[in-house]
């Protein structure tokens, strides 16, 4: 599962990728796309660790993958699309923070121009590629089976194509099972989620209103959002213990932006943390959203899976309320669940297996 910062030059996206992975990137012209793990930062993990203080900690980790920069060159933007091909969700970082020492590739500061613009150019690589698959299937000779299923394809992409040409994105397009199948596996980039990331200055900070403003420009839910100060970021990341609580305390900010934007990529990708404490390990599994409980304990380890029993399930709230497993046991909220059991996010689970 693989995240794509995308981006135009100057907008902050070598210092965000830094700030969330750890690792530089070389050169000042982002020719090549960098891959770098960010660990996700979810408090309910920390506060877990805080009540075992564990041996070891491991928290959850994303991919992140840093696009070169789109630029007016259509080659090059041409490549950055075909990487994206390969990602699971898009994250456009756009710059909303002023700053006259540091131009704009489009000489003003002006998100949601940066943002139809992308867009757009992602509407019209989908339109491209349904127009060439179109061609193709009348030009290719076939039984009356295929036939069949080609005509069923052809109906399907032109109504995409329509949908496209209305200004919309195939992320909101409704396919039926059947229609699912047909289309897997083509490179239609405007049906991938995408967050919206506002690099924001310090003034913007508190603004809460700034993110609201600016999505309503883009009704019917098509993208996630967040506002991110990758300069403060950068500053609190420098700092530790009191000086960056009494920093945070300055700005009236109650948590570090990156935390909740490692959370919200987390979750647009369809994902949920369970997680396995004791004294040796704290640790955070990741799975999807909809597995039941042989299917997450195939996370950490396919054995799991094949022998599972049961699994013992606590809730998190129910855990930090109550203060200890002890005192959750005693509230009968200890729970013995099935094979048939979703997994939800948050969860603290013992599988019982035999192999």
């Amino acid at each position: 599962m693989k995240l794509g910062l995308l981006g135009f030059p100057q907008v902050g996206k070598r210092t965000l990728f830094q700030l969330l992975t750890g690792k530089k990137i070389n050169g000042d012209g982002l020719r090549g796309a960098d891959l770098g793990l960010a660990h996700v930062r979810d408090r309910r993990f920390e506060r877990l660790v805080q009540m075992y203080t564990p041996q070891r900690e491991t928290p959850a980790y994303i991919e992140f993958v840093c696009l070169p920069n789109l630029d007016e060159e259509a080659t090059r933007n041409a490549t950055i699309f075909r990487a994206l091909e390969q990602v699971d969700v898009i994250c456009h970082l756009v710059r909303a923070f002023q700053d006259e020492s540091v131009f704009h590739v489009k000489g003003s500061i002006d998100p949601r121009r940066d943002i139809l613009l992308v867009n757009e150019e992602l509407q019209l690589n989908d339109l491209l590629f349904i127009e060439k698959r179109l061609e193709r299937l009348k030009k290719e000779e076939r039984t009356k089976k295929d036939a069949q299923k080609a005509g069923a394809e052809a109906t399907l992409l032109i109504r995409m194509r329509t949908h496209l040409e209305e200004g919309r994105f195939l992320r909101n397009f409704r396919l039926t099972g059947d229609e699912e199948k047909l289309i897997t596996g083509y490179p239609l980039l405007t049906r991938k989620p995408m967050v919206i990331i506002a690099n924001i200055d310090e003034e913007q900070l508190g603004n809460p209103d700034f993110i609201d403003h600016l999505s309503e420009e883009f009704p019917d839910g098509q993208f996630r959002w967040i506002a991110v100060s990758a300069k403060i970021e950068q500053e609190l990341s420098l700092l530790d213990g009191d000086d960056r609580k009494a920093f945070m305390d300055d700005l009236h900010i109650d948590h570090p932006a990156l935390d909740k934007l490692t959370m919200l990529c987390y979750h647009t990708m369809g994902l949920v943390s369970f997680f396995t404490v004791g004294t040796d390990e704290v640790r955070s599994w990741t799975t999807r959203h909809g597995y039941c409980a042989p299917e997450a304990a195939r996370v950490i380890h396919s054995d799991i899976q094949r022998g599972f029993i049961r699994a013992e399930v606590m809730k998190y709230e129910d855990l930090i309320a109550l203060g200890g497993e002890q005192k959750v046991r005693q509230a009968g909220k200890f729970m013995l669940k099935g094979r048939d059991y979703m997994v939800e996010d948050g969860d603290i689970i013992n599988f019982l297996f035999n192999v």
